[in-house]
């Protein structure tokens, strides 16, 4: 088996268009959500949402590209090439032919099928164009990554909702661990920010309308984000021979099905796949320092969340620090466990713990330590990243400082 370890990073958020400035936001608890700005909002009553601001296509793609690329394409490439840059890889050769790409989303190109559904169906026109199937199918961005770098080996796209990045980085890292593949770009992204996309999740009854406050007492729902982070995974020794700096590395994961509920979490479910993580990882409970939560700010998933993390770390679970940055980028759905990743990978390199902000009032049924409000600095050698996803499908990362 062979080590697998993260050699680049790159994202584009609502909390910054880089990874510096996402760090500098999550240190200093700052919150990218806001009122939305898109068309006919009047229309929504939810009207807030972490929005990647100040974008322009137009200063990244030309006229062909965009006409070509998604906003969740255009946010996956935006996050490769920082990553891929700060990697220092080129691919060719026998690289290029065996490393692949392979990311996650749930809901693909969002953006464009909102904008056709109006021009057949509310302006009545005919014809849509004839770049509509490949902009806004779900393999499109890691298409479009693979032909940008050159990567000729295993690429594809997993969606399997919230869960759907954490997937995905998984499967890179397995492939990786097993001799498949020397490197791989993996991450994940989502654009849902449109009418249609947030018109869909209102019907769930499960939104926020003025904030996401995981565990707090008086949270009121989740608030979706949009944006995408990107990973470079690289096997150990390939990184060394060539002198890379080492950002972390990827020690276990783990999946696991609640086979119970398509909406409802289960505390069963994910304390497997946390356990298994861990488990994957050949480490303990008390090696673990820092969890990512997938806190999402609902009732149901922040008190199933925290039930199944005490279940595994029993008496540990009063040690272990635990938040969830949601509360700051909001909730990217497909693309979340990635922007959640860097927090991760921050809390090993600087000893620096995001926050959960907006935490107003202790809840009775969510007592562990979950970093309220303000950053905290802590040495901490592993860390886990959790992802419950809608269908009951749970993805656990673990990650060990280098």
């Amino acid at each position: 088996m062979k080590r697998v370890v993260i050699t680049g990073q790159g994202t584009i958020n609502a909390l910054g268009h880089d990874v510096p400035s996402t760090l500098e936001a999550m240190r200093e608890g700052r919150c990218g959500i806001a009122d939305l700005d898109i068309r006919d909002v009047e229309r929504l009553s939810i009207r807030i949402g972490g929005q990647v601001r100040g974008y322009s296509p137009e200063a990244h793609f030309n006229r062909q590209q965009i006409a070509l690329y998604d906003r969740f394409t255009q946010f996956t490439l935006l996050a490769a090439r920082q990553a891929v840059s700060q990697s220092g890889l080129e691919f060719c050769g026998d690289l290029a032919a065996r490393s692949g790409v392979v990311l996650g989303t749930s809901g693909g190109g969002m953006n464009t099928l909102d904008e056709n559904y109006r021009s057949v169906y509310e302006e009545g026109k005919n014809r849509v164009h004839p770049f509509v199937v490949p902009k806004l199918m779900n393999n499109a961005a890691a298409s479009h990554v693979s032909m940008e770098f050159n990567l000729k080996g295993p690429s594809f796209t997993v969606a399997t909702a919230c869960a759907s990045s954490n997937h995905a980085m998984g499967q890179a890292f397995a492939m990786i661990r097993s001799g498949l593949a020397p490197a791989m770009v993996t991450g994940g992204s989502e654009s849902m920010l449109c009418f249609g996309g947030v018109k869909a999740w209102e019907g769930l009854r499960v939104m926020s309308k003025d904030g996401c406050r995981p565990f707090s007492a008086n949270r009121n729902g989740m608030v979706q984000g949009e944006g995408a982070a990107v990973f470079v995974f690289e096997e150990y020794e390939h990184a060394r021979a060539r002198g890379a700096e080492v950002l972390a590395e990827v020690v276990g994961f783990a999946m696991s099905s609640d086979a119970a509920d398509i909406v409802m979490p289960s505390k069963q479910g994910a304390a497997r796949a946390i356990a298994g993580a861990i488990r994957d990882a050949g480490l303990n409970p008390p090696d673990v320092g820092y969890i990512n939560a997938h806190g999402t700010g609902t009732a149901a998933n922040d008190k199933t969340e925290c039930a199944a993390v005490a279940d595994v770390f029993g008496a540990h679970a009063d040690r272990l620090m635990i938040s969830s940055t949601k509360s700051m980028h909001g909730h990217l759905i497909g693309g979340t466990g990635a922007v959640e990743l860097l927090a991760c990978v921050m809390a090993l390199r600087d000893g620096i713990i995001a926050p959960t902000i907006n935490y107003d009032e202790p809840d009775p049924e969510c007592t562990l330590d979950v970093v309220p409000n303000e950053a905290r600095e802590a040495k901490v050698e592993v860390v886990l990243s959790n992802a419950f996803a809608f269908g009951g499908l749970n993805a656990v990362l673990a990650l060990r400082k280098i």
